[in-house]
């Protein structure tokens, strides 16, 4: 295996975030100084050709990827991917699927990320919606909350996949072994809550899942669920509160924080979405995470467990 082969290829959305191109160009070439990995930069060919110039590149594995569009914040993100077949997004996406990619980073809107990625990847067997998580209190590395971002309108099993994940994810990025899961709800009771809580809670009950029951307000940052689980509508008000108050912490890869919204969980490839704001620094460190998460074949590792712990989830409760 040559040099070259053996170099870690990211896809960097030249085109998404609220500082594009600039900060994401200068971050993806910071990070190409490192020794195995190799940065394709995806995005309107003259303005990427434009920032790139700036900067001294010789020697430096960076290429550029013809993408004839881009989905903005304001459009539909749907319709926006499903209209603009060559956008940055797609573009990028595609390449992880086609494995001209070992995975992308973008810092364009949520949605968008999240459609394209279903489109383009498709998701892990098992799992029918994705999610973005992660450890989000500074006091609490071992504790991580599912959704932050994606998943508004749930049904009951995407919460219980939401659980497993986030199990995975603390066995495998915290190395807790037996990881407990709490359903965030208004009261400790089975019977508290909404309709989707009431139905979630005997699911989360009957699995093989180490679920402790309902997990109200003010246990939240009690220490007592290692997975705190929950739609989006109530995971990115939690997540918008503590980012309003600086208190975030970092997961590998997987932290929902102010230099990121995290991995797109349930993707069947690593697909890192980046904070709207993030800078320079920000998408450098994001590289080298996505790096990281592909040399430890994460999704691998994250796909063998979940299908383990899907398998033994008492199928006639779902």
């Amino acid at each position: 295996m040559t040099e070259a082969s053996q170099k870690i290829r990211i896809a960097v959305d030249a085109m998404g975030g609220d500082y594009a191109p600039g900060d994401i160009i200068e971050g993806a070439v910071i990070a190409a100084g490192s020794d195995d990995v190799e940065i394709a930069l995806v995005g309107l060919p003259d303005v990427v050709a434009a920032e790139l110039a700036k900067y001294d590149t010789a020697g430096l594995p960076i290429r550029c990827v013809a993408a004839e569009d881009v989905v903005t914040e304001r459009e539909n993100p749907a319709l926006g991917v499903r209209r603009k077949p060559n956008a940055s997004i797609n573009v990028a996406a595609r390449m992880v699927k086609e494995g001209q990619a070992n995975g992308m980073i973008s810092a364009g809107p949520t949605g968008a990320i999240a459609t394209s990625a279903i489109s383009n990847i498709g998701m892990i067997a098992g799992v029918e919606r994705p999610i973005i998580g992660g450890a989000i209190f500074n006091d609490l590395p071992d504790t991580v909350v599912f959704d932050c971002g994606v998943n508004m309108d749930c049904r009951p099993y995407h919460l219980l996949t939401f659980a497993a994940i986030g199990t995975v994810c603390c066995r495998k990025l915290l190395g807790i072994p037996e990881p407990t899961v709490g359903l965030i709800n208004i009261g400790a009771e089975p019977s508290k809550g909404n309709r989707l809580t009431h139905e979630t809670y005997p699911l989360l009950e009957s699995s093989t899942l180490n679920f402790i029951g309902n997990i109200e307000g003010h246990q939240i940052m009690s220490g007592r669920a290692n997975v705190l689980v929950c739609d989006a509508f109530v995971g990115n008000v939690l997540f918008k509160f503590l980012e309003s108050i600086n208190l975030f912490t970092d997961l590998p890869g997987t932290r929902a924080s102010q230099s990121g919204g995290g991995l797109i969980l349930g993707i069947d490839g690593i697909v890192r979405k980046m904070h709207g704001a993030s800078r320079t620094p920000h998408i450098a460190e994001t590289v080298c995470q996505v790096k990281d998460l592909v040399k430890n074949d994460f999704i691998g590792a994250l796909k063998a467990e979940l299908h383990e712990v899907l398998q033994n989830l008492d199928n006639n409760s779902v």
